[in-house]
């Protein structure tokens, strides 16, 4: 049914889904695959390619890709396309010392508080995204990306901020493009641990060890913006 359609029936309590409605549903499923790491830094988002895709107008797009603009998730181009930002020296330094801060403060409340049971559903997921690294190949980096995911924000709503929550969110949308690029270094390098300081990470919050827990998680970030610094050196070098 269209915005403009009516129906004799209505059903009490509902109202009807308009143009903005629709278009914060286009900007959550952009938000999701940033922060799963479903873009490559670099990407240009076509809007009529993001419209055919999602099966809606264009409209709706434009606004959400707008707004992801003015976020910093995306970036808007002189000649107004819109595209994933690239990955510099500068942006990996910003992403990482941001995300050191305020996950660093989530982990820190996880940690006086964290229930036996979420301690197991951390287990289940690291286990999980090992055996994903295990069979990873380029086109597997989103299913590493998201089961990274999961495992962190598992961590941080345990924390119970509904203020640094969002923040995160953020920094993630930002982060999902070095996600993505560091899953596609460890696929290359086996013998590279990608999960190793998540088990760290989980036994320090098991032992309620928030310092522990805190260098486990500045570990974390900082081993795989630091892949794709040698990796960006690497290719410089060649």
């Amino acid at each position: 049914m269209s915005d403009t359609e009516t129906d004799d029936m209505t059903v009490p309590g509902l109202g009807r889904v308009g143009r903005a409605s629709l278009q914060q549903r286009v900007y959550e499923e952009l938000t999701k695959s940033l922060i799963h790491g479903a873009f490559a830094a670099g990407q240009v988002l076509r809007m009529q390619a993001v419209a055919d895709t999602l099966g809606v107008s264009i409209m709706p797009v434009r606004e959400a890709l707008g707004r992801l603009g003015t976020e910093g998730a995306l970036e808007v181009m002189p000649n107004r396309s819109t595209r994933v930002p690239l990955i510099t020296e500068a942006r990996l330094d910003d992403l990482s010392r941001a995300r050191c801060l305020i996950e660093g403060e989530l982990v820190r409340l996880a940690a006086a508080q964290i229930a036996p049971e979420t301690i197991g559903l951390l287990r289940q997921q690291t286990q999980a995204c090992e055996d994903a690294f295990v069979r990873l190949a380029p086109e597997h980096a989103t299913e590493t990306s998201v089961l990274n995911h999961e495992f962190h924000f598992t961590i941080y709503r345990a924390a119970g901020s509904d203020v640094l929550l969002p923040i995160v969110r953020s920094l993630w949308m930002q982060s999902g493009p070095f996600v993505r690029a560091s899953a596609i270094i460890y696929g290359r390098n086996p013998s590279l641990t990608a999960v190793h300081h998540h088990w760290a990470l989980i036994a320090a919050l098991e032992a309620g060890d928030a310092e522990a827990a805190v260098a486990a998680l500045h570990a974390d970030i900082t081993q795989s913006f630091d892949l794709i610094r040698a990796d960006m050196k690497k290719a410089q070098d060649d």
